[in-house]
Order: structure tokens, then sequence, then C-alpha cells
């Protein structure tokens, strides 16, 4: 028992650091996306890629379980409505801001989600969390200052963004607490199937489908990668919250703007032209290692008994 136990926390373990990468670049190919197509059609074209490959799957493999779509359970139906709107939160976000910025500021989701266990879990926050809480706190307000500085010009858009961006991380802990209930009683892949066609079928009317007629090839590509990405990152998440600890799972993930900034750094090198270069200051890239920092203190280090507690309720 133990065996298969360490067995599942490692694949647990996997398919979160997988959705950490994917993440990890999302926002970039996202803010190249922008140039071309609107935020809302962007957010319909993943979740209707993601759900038609689904529905694909479950048609010709598994048919009777597309039962759920006739009446999905009102906690799925909650679940989908928080994710769709943290999909238009973030990337609204992103359009007023750069990636670094989006994936920093996004960061406060794994952070409520650890305080999730607090509201909903009846947990006491020890000495430590309580750190990691304050060290992320003091490291957003700094990373938030330093930005708005180089923001000048527009000061009413990062504040925008930023705005957009919570918007996104709040509802994503609400389909984070409900994603993890749901799981352990249905498959991962048929409640996502669900996730992404119900905020699909939301924002058809809102869709701009004209804004699709005669995009190029890379733009396609990029277009179709961040279907994909969808697809992947949250089929992987969903198997990572079934197989091992909602606070394991948010350590990784809140690992993942490190490979954002790594990413732009090195585009900004090569000074590419498809995307702004980025430049942070000192301080804001101390901000940014204070957010990560006290995000996955505050997430780790939780009692054994608290997890266990955590597990059961769940």
């Amino acid at each position: 028992m133990n065996q298969i136990n360490v067995s599942n926390n490692y694949k647990g373990i996997l398919f979160a650091m997988l959705t950490a990468l994917l993440w990890g670049f999302l926002p970039i190919f996202l803010k190249v996306a922008l140039k071309s197509v609107d935020p809302i059609s962007i957010v319909w074209f993943r979740f209707s890629f993601s759900f038609s490959v689904l529905f694909l799957y479950y048609l010709f493999t598994d048919r009777k379980q597309l039962h759920i779509i006739v009446r999905p359970p009102i906690i799925l139906i909650v679940a989908a409505i928080a994710l769709g709107i943290n999909y238009i939160g973030f990337l609204q976000g992103l359009n007023y801001t750069s990636p670094s910025n989006a994936q920093i500021i996004i960061q406060s989701g794994p952070i409520m989600l650890a305080l999730a266990g607090v509201i909903f879990f009846k947990e006491r926050l020890n000495l430590k969390q309580i750190l990691g809480f304050g060290i992320a706190g003091i490291g957003l307000f700094l990373f938030y200052q330093n930005q708005l500085k180089l923001f000048i010009h527009d000061t009413n858009a990062f504040n925008l963004g930023f705005f957009w961006i919570e918007l996104g991380a709040v509802t994503w802990v609400l389909y984070a607490v409900l994603q993890k209930k749901m799981v352990q009683k249905h498959p991962a892949q048929l409640l996502n199937m669900v996730l992404y066609g119900i905020p699909a079928l939301i924002y058809t009317p809102m869709a701009d489908f004209s804004s699709f007629s005669g995009l190029d090839f890379k733009t396609w590509a990029i277009l179709i990668f961040l279907g994909i990405n969808t697809l992947v990152a949250y089929g992987s998440i969903a198997l990572a919250f079934k197989y091992t600890e909602a606070y394991k799972v948010s350590i990784i993930v809140t690992l993942n703007p490190i490979i954002t900034l790594l990413s732009m750094a090195v585009l900004t090198k090569l000074q590419v032209n498809w995307i702004q270069s980025e430049n942070l200051s000192i301080f804001s890239l101390a901000g940014a290692i204070l957010v990560i920092g006290g995000a996955v203190t505050a997430v780790f280090f939780t009692k054994k008994k608290k997890k266990a507690k955590i597990k059961r309720a769940l």
C-alpha cells in the first residue's frame, strides 16, 4: 500500500511539473497571439479546441460517459464558469501588461489556494506559513510599485492589467478547490471536457470569428499550440490533484514564472522583433524572487496532520 502511495505521489509530481512547464511558456505565446486575435476569441478557440478533442475521444472510446454533458453536476458548472473567468482575466491582464508581469502577479493564486485550506478545511496557520504569506505580500508590493514606474507612460493600463490578472487568480482558486473535490469521483479528462465545453458555449456569442480569416501559418500554429497547451496542462493538473496533495501541486505550479522570466530574458538578449523586450529592474527582480519564495514557503510548511486533514476532507 505504501509503495502504491509513493508511486501515485511521483505521478502527481510529474504531472504538476508538466503543467508548470507548459504554463511557463504560455504567456509568451498568448502575448504574440494577441497581435492578431482579440482576447475573447483566443479564449473561445482554446476551450473549443480542447473540448472537441475530448468529446471525440469519448465518442469513439466510451460514449456512455457523454451523458455528463446532459446533466452536469452543479459544482462542475460553477467550476467551469470560474475557469472561463480565469482564462479571460489572465488574457485581458496580459493584454495590458507583459508576460513576466502577468506570471508574477498570478502567483497570488497558489497563495490563495493555500489559504483556502484555512477557510474551507479549518486549518490553523503555522508561523512558517504566516512568514511565507508575509514575504510574498511584501514581494508583490515591491514588484507592483517598481513595475508601475516602468509603465509611467500608462499607469492606468498597468493597474487595469493587475486587476484582471487578480480576478483570474481568485477564480482559479475556486476552480482548483472544486476540481480537487470532483476528481476523486470522476475521470479527470471527463471533467475537463465539461470544464472546456461550458466556457466555449458562453463565449461563442462574443467571439469575433472574422478575426480568424486571413491568419498566416505562424499564427495558426500558435493558436493550435495554445489549444494543445490547454488540453495537456489542465489534463495534467487534474491528474496531479488526483494523485498527490494540493499543496504539493501548488508548490510546483508556483515555480512556473521562473521559466517565463528566463525565457523572456533570453528573448530580450536575442533582440527578437516578434515580442516586446523586457528589462526588469533590480528591485522588480527582487520583488519577483520574494513573491515566488514566499509562495513556496507558504504552501510547503504545512504540518503533516493538517495535510492529512485536507486529504480526508477533499
